[in-house]
């Protein structure tokens, strides 16, 4: 019997989840440390085992997002297996399952490597921009710049976000990542370790952060803001939690402001990936964008 006619592509166990996990770190991806839990809690039948000969030798995430949007990752096939044609096989179906889960329309993103980019275009996805992982050193240094409100008696505040905070945080959230996301926030915001903060002016939630523990020192990300004095604001804040540690933070190199936050607190680009869509890409403002949640969820 060919290897070809003992594959087999099935739904994963919470269990292979955390497999495909030490398979992107060992990649060098440096997922979080407790990502799994919050990408399983988003949607437990969004992740996919390609077996053989009743072993896993690959992986992929093909997430929903409520049938409003759809992000694919943790496409991964074992080196020995690579190159017979199987990543193909894998990443068509889980391109086909996902779509048939969406709503009519809805667009699939992607983050990939840039070494694969030609591949996915052969699939049908189109390139958007280049996410850049820039890498540094928490320095916990203080921003004094302030925003001023046309209405003096509105009070900024940089602070956890409480559970009064949650359904405008998902709205806020849904214009900057483009759809309703309240599993994953409602997951993330717990996460193990982690801290979010949130920029509220008066009664409005003009940004957030978190930073969170990764296979390699912490990552900020989300980070989304209204302008970039806000942005730096949480950055300092988010940073200061981890005074001298590697800190990591995913830019989109189309907005310039984020680059330039990055510059100014020494972070170097040390990875990247490619930002594509299949179909229609959202249409989301980019300069509010200073750090991306993640590269396996979007």
């Amino acid at each position: 019997m060919t290897q070809e006619t003992t594959c087999k592509i099935r739904q994963m166990t919470r269990s292979e989840l955390d497999t495909a996990v030490s398979w992107a770190a060992a990649e060098g991806w440096n997922p979080g440390k407790f990502d799994a839990d919050v990408f399983w809690q988003t949607d437990p039948n969004g992740f996919f085992a390609l077996e053989h000969n009743n072993q896993m030798i690959g992986s992929g995430s093909a997430v929903s997002y409520d049938g409003q949007f759809g992000f694919m990752g943790f496409f991964i096939v074992k080196p020995e297996y690579r190159g017979k044609g199987f990543g193909g096989q894998l990443w068509l179906n889980m391109r086909d399952t996902l779509k048939s889960r969406l709503d009519q329309g809805t667009a699939i993103g992607i983050d990939g490597v840039f070494a694969m980019q030609q591949s996915y275009s052969k699939t049908g996805f189109a390139f958007s921009h280049r996410n850049l992982r820039m890498e540094g050193i928490a320095e916990g240094l203080t921003n004094n710049s302030s925003d001023k409100s046309e209405n003096e008696n509105d009070l900024v505040t940089i602070q956890p976000p409480r559970a009064d905070d949650l359904e405008q945080l998902i709205a806020a959230d849904a214009r900057w990542f483009g759809c309703r996301r309240q599993r994953f926030l409602t997951a993330w915001l717990e996460m193990k370790d982690s801290h979010s903060l949130i920029y509220n002016m008066g009664s409005q939630i003009l940004g957030y952060g978190t930073i969170r523990p990764c296979q390699q020192g912490f990552k900020i990300g989300p980070l989304f803001a209204t302008s970039g004095e806000i942005a730096e604001q949480l950055y300092c804040a988010l940073s200061a939690k981890v005074i001298g540690q590697v800190i990591f933070l995913d830019v989109p190199e189309n907005n310039s402001a984020a680059l330039s936050l990055a510059a100014k607190h020494k972070l170097r680009e040390t990875f990247g990936c490619a930002r594509m869509y299949l179909g229609a890409a959202p249409a989301l403002d980019y300069s509010q964008t200073f750090g991306v949640t993640t590269f396996e969820l979007g």
